[in-house]
């Protein structure tokens, strides 16, 4: 880090070439032109050795389609589970990751299903319910969430998203359970109160019956803690929030990269296509919990519905068809190409042909000639002059 941004200073504000960085600071001449490409600071990213669990994730899966409620001993039982709980605990909570907010005063209550715990779908899911609720709290309690503050320290994206919001995150004490029972009360409301007895053909389904339930019953009922119903105690708690910010803060998961010839970009870990037009060219991509958008230069190249499965391939018809017209261009360009080659004929831009001319026919019309006659042979001995005196 500090080598990344010696170089950038002394290159960018002192106007020192990169021969001499190389020389003072005793690294690589790639190294120093790397840091000048770089726009951000370089980073460690360590490979991904997945984990024991993903093997058993089909089966957990279907076990949780027909019991949503079902314990995780039960669940390790039922598969054969061979190892501790640790694996197994962090595949249910990336399964069902749902983002609660709890309104400390009135207790009202928010909730929604979001795809992943990833820092960008997580803020996704706090900004649709802050907008939901039409003004933002003052202070956003959060535990040790890895992705907001598993570090003790506020998150890079968790701080911009405060930021924009005009609002602070303070962070839970370490196994302090004690410091968010409410929330913590709540999670067990929801796990006792909404999902025995219930099935869910979908995220989206999942959303639509949980918001209902919360319109109906977990708002509406009274709380002995403070002797009244959420939903009549909310405007009370709305008037001591601020306003919402004038620029929706910056969510959702995002990157820019360069499409690659197989015209599909990476999101979480599903594969989505994108218009084969612009590959080799750098495309924006931002997804949503429900949507994936790519753009190029500003213009959408794609759109998709955001797909919640794991490893999945999500394709477009139109960028199929488009790419098979693409390779048949390709494919006729190289056989025209060919066929010039052989006939000693090329192709203009607009079709017709056009006769490959010799060069000395060029020699001929500019009346030049290289090779002239009569010279004399280099080899040949020099010729002598003589004279009568």
């Amino acid at each position: 880090m500090e080598d990344w941004a010696e170089i950038r200073r002394l290159h960018r504000a002192e106007g020192v070439p990169i021969k001499e960085i190389v020389r003072r600071l005793g690294v690589a001449r790639n190294t120093v032109r790397a840091a000048l490409r770089s726009d951000e600071p370089p980073k460690y990213q360590r490979a991904s050795r997945g984990s024991v669990a993903d093997a058993y994730e089909p089966q957990v899966r279907a076990l949780l389609v027909q019991w949503p409620r079902m314990p995780g001993p039960v669940i390790a039982q039922r598969i054969g589970w061979p190892y501790s709980e640790g694996p197994l605990k962090k595949l249910l909570a990336r399964i069902l990751p749902v983002l609660v907010v709890t309104l400390a005063f009135s207790r009202f209550l928010s909730a929604t299903m979001i795809p992943s715990r990833q820092a960008g779908d997580i803020l996704s899911g706090m900004w649709l319910l802050i907008a939901a609720l039409g003004r933002v709290p003052k202070t956003l309690v959060w535990d040790r969430e890895s992705a907001i503050g598993g570090t003790g320290r506020v998150s890079v994206p968790a701080a911009a998203f405060a930021g924009t919001l005009a609002t602070r995150i303070r962070l839970a004490p370490p196994r302090d359970p004690e410091f968010k029972g409410m929330v913590e009360r709540n999670n067990g409301f929801f796990e006792t109160s909404f999902l025995p007895g219930r099935s869910f053909a979908s995220p989206v389904d999942f959303n639509n019956q949980l918001g209902d339930w919360l319109a109906t019953r977990a708002n509406t009922r009274t709380v002995r803690a403070i002797q009244g119903r959420p939903v009549d105690l909310l405007e009370t708690d709305r008037q001591a929030m601020t306003p919402l910010p004038p620029v929706a803060p910056a969510v959702g998961l995002t990157q820019r990269i360069r499409l690659a010839r197989d015209y599909y970009v990476r999101v979480d870990t599903c594969d989505y296509s994108v218009d084969p037009r612009v590959i080799g060219r750098f495309v924006e991509v931002t997804a949503s919990p429900t949507r994936v958008l790519v753009l190029c230069e500003g213009a959408p190249v794609a759109e998709h519905e955001r797909s919640w499965a794991k490893h999945a391939v999500i394709t477009d018809p139109a960028h199929v068809a488009t790419a098979h017209q693409m390779r048949l261009a390709l494919a006729e360009q190289r056989r025209a190409q060919q066929q010039a080659q052989q006939t000693g004929a090329r192709r203009h831009s607009d079709g017709h042909s056009v006769a490959l001319r010799a060069l000395p026919d060029y020699d001929a019309l500019f009346g030049v000639d290289f090779t002239p006659t009569g010279t004399a042979d280099p080899t040949a001995a020099p010729a002598t002059e003589a004279s009568t005196p």
